[in-house]
């Protein structure tokens, strides 16, 4: 990556709001992100120590909790900063560099790891008979390790791409994280064959996992409308619901973005909410409210808990 910046320090200018707004937005904020690290948390450890949840759909799921609780907490707390006082807003060059890697390693990952997600339901609910030979440790893992690796490599060219221009002022971010449409609207040079490289990149996988996902769920719905038992198709139904509502949540904001023509920072920053701060809070709300198996597993680890203290 060729630096020539001159810029050593960005400063966000955060969400549009009212300055009166800042305390309340604060500590709301900080609940979600304190709820949203402990709720992932939660799901690791009871998916760990529950044997019965040690099955593909929930191997995924603790990479699924893993991602979310990291997504959040490059975002997060720095935007926290910039409410919590006015020297918060300063990033330096470098360690904006960091924070957009982290934040389209983990993005992409998440977005690749729910495409192998609605694979693996595929599965389950349309060769029910192959399911476990099919989707064994070792294919759950390599997996798994291909969403990373993926995600590794979708980052780098993101951020090689963006900084890998000249930056010598301006040096005000309108955003509340460092991310590359309003970083490059910074940069001392054209940005047109930029701008349209990461719009086909992004594009290119965004939408290929939005569409690869739609299929397996076209394929699942028919499947289940072959289902006999009303009770067959409910459960399959239910199974199935989990995964949509987050997808759905995690593709709709972030396609908005990306892959429509112009930028509007204000609305850009509150749509970027959705998916950089209340999609990884929802997946163990979702995970955790809709999945039987998961509440059982809740109340086990909670019971045992208690029976300890007691002793």
């Amino acid at each position: 990556m060729t630096n020539v910046s001159l810029v050593t320090t960005f400063f966000f200018m955060g969400l549009p709001r009212a300055p009166a707004l800042d305390i309340p937005l604060l500590g709301l904020f900080l609940v979600i992100y304190v709820l949203t690290v402990v709720g992932n948390l939660l799901i690791l450890l009871v998916i760990t120590v529950d044997s019965h949840l040690h099955t593909p759909m929930y191997y995924f799921l603790t990479n699924l909790s893993f991602i979310d609780m990291w997504f959040s907490t490059v975002t997060v707390p720095k935007m926290l900063m910039t409410w919590a006082s006015p020297g918060g807003r300063a990033i330096s060059f470098h360690s904006c560099v960091a924070q957009l890697y982290s934040f389209h390693f983990l993005g992409s990952t998440e977005c690749f790891l729910y495409t192998v997600m609605s694979y693996d339901r595929y599965l389950a609910i349309s060769h029910p008979l192959r399911y476990t030979s099919m989707m064994s440790g070792r294919t759950c893992a390599l997996l798994a390790t291909s969403t990373w690796l993926s995600g590794s490599l979708h980052s780098a060219v993101q951020t090689t791409l963006t900084f890998r221009l000249p930056y010598c002022g301006p040096n005000q971010i309108q955003h509340y994280f460092c991310d590359a449409p309003p970083i490059l609207k910074l940069a001392c040079a054209d940005t047109s064959m930029n701008e349209m490289v990461i719009f086909v990149n992004i594009g290119v996988v965004a939408s290929g996992c939005f569409l690869l996902i739609v299929l397996s769920y076209v394929s699942i719905i028919w499947s289940i409308l072959k289902i006999r038992t009303s009770e067959g198709r409910h459960r399959a139904f239910q199974t199935c619901a989990s995964h949509c509502i987050v997808v759905l949540c995690f593709f709709g904001p972030g396609l908005f973005i990306y892959l429509r023509p112009g930028s509007r920072d204000a609305v850009d920053g509150v749509v970027a909410v959705f998916y950089t701060v209340l999609t990884p809070l929802l997946n163990p709300v979702v995970y955790t409210l809709r999945n039987k198996e998961v509440k059982r597993a809740l109340l086990k680890v909670r019971s045992q808990s208690v029976f300890t203290q007691r002793k």
